[in-house]
């Protein structure tokens, strides 16, 4: 991180695979730099507060809320966006949200993929009841869950089942 006045920074992040570089000042989100600067929309911005869950990104492979991270305090960072989600467990999820009606108007499906995709890497076995206590830092206004929570078992169920799975890709 290069310092340039008194609020800007340059910074660079490892986005999906893609060395980005960029000029954002000290107070940027991670968030808004996304958006805004890479202009990567898939990152949804809700609350505002690190509660709603919206705008988690994994951030060196741990998911963390980007509308309350510092673009600054990550550069030189992996970042995967929901844009950047790729393999077995984010296609599987992805067919089992649409079969299970684990959305409706999509605005915290971003953060949803993202935050199950790393949910079902650490722990690919799952009641529904640990489903719903793992997923509580993401809120949907829609869906009452019923589908999301179906949707994060099925796709666990489904990996379970695939050969890749089992070797642990």
């Amino acid at each position: 991180m290069t310092q340039t006045d008194d609020t800007s920074v340059a910074i660079t992040l490892r986005v999906n695979g893609r060395d980005r570089h960029a000029r954002v000042e000290a107070r940027t989100s991670l968030a808004d730099c996304l958006r805004e600067t890479l202009l990567l929309t898939g990152t949804h911005v809700g609350c505002e507060q690190g509660v709603c869950g919206a705008c988690t990104v994994l951030v060196d492979d741990v998911p963390v809320r980007a509308c309350i991270t510092l673009a600054a305090a990550v550069n030189g960072s992996e970042i995967v966006t929901v844009e950047g989600l790729a393999g077995p467990r984010v296609d599987a999820l992805r067919k089992a949200f649409s079969a299970e009606h684990g959305l409706q108007c999509g605005f915290c499906t971003p953060g949803m993929l993202v935050a199950a995709t790393d949910l079902l890497k650490r722990k690919p076995r799952l009641s529904p009841d640990q489903i719903r206590h793992e997923m509580s830092g993401n809120l949907c206004r829609c869906t009452g869950y019923v589908g999301i929570v179906k949707a994060i078992a099925s796709a666990a169920e489904q990996l379970a089942e695939s050969p890749d799975q089992r070797r642990g890709e």
